[in-house]
């Protein structure tokens, strides 16, 4: 594999680790997406990576579900010593809430990560964060079948399935 194979591929766990860590609500996986110093402009949010944590943390625990999805993904070196990248990542996220029939907490949207990644050291992780929102559409999620389908059941926490097969604790 190529240094720029490499890069990517990190830059990429990093995406997909954002995403469980947002749908699992482990906001210590979601900080460690980003270095300390970066910036998140979210929606309705802008700021810190602490301040969008917290912020981000009280609005999910209002959900009962959220599955984020990425698709499209580029990535771009623009300096020859490949310290930053320039990303831009297609999604689709998923939110039910209670009441089933709030908009506010029963959605699906489709949006962009727009990032600026930096290595620092041998690791990349966010520095900036634009999430560019293309469209919002109501969903409604019929939650009361899960208990008729069986089989192991989704938890928002670190008692979800995926943590019993992780060898080392984030």
């Amino acid at each position: 594999m190529t240094t720029n194979e490499q890069d990517e591929s990190a830059i990429r766990n990093v995406l997909l680790r954002y995403c469980r860590g947002i749908d699992r609500l482990d906001f210590e996986l979601v900080r460690s997406c980003y270095w300390p110093d970066a910036t998140d402009k979210h929606g309705p949010f802008e700021g810190s990576r602490d301040e969008f944590i917290d912020w981000t943390s009280r609005l999910l625990e209002r959900h009962t579900m959220t599955m984020h999805h990425v698709g499209n993904m580029l990535i771009e070196f623009p300096d020859d010593r490949h310290s930053t990248a320039a990303t831009e990542t297609y999604a689709v996220a998923y939110h039910s809430g209670e009441p089933a029939d709030d908009i506010r907490w029963n959605y699906v949207a489709g949006f962009r990560y727009v990032d600026l990644f930096e290595q620092r050291g041998t690791e990349w992780r966010i520095a900036d964060r634009h999430v560019v929102i293309e469209w919002v559409t109501p969903w409604s999620a019929d939650r009361s079948r899960l208990t008729d389908l069986g089989g192991t059941q989704a938890r928002r926490d670190r008692n979800d399935p995926v943590y019993k097969n992780l060898k080392a604790d984030r």
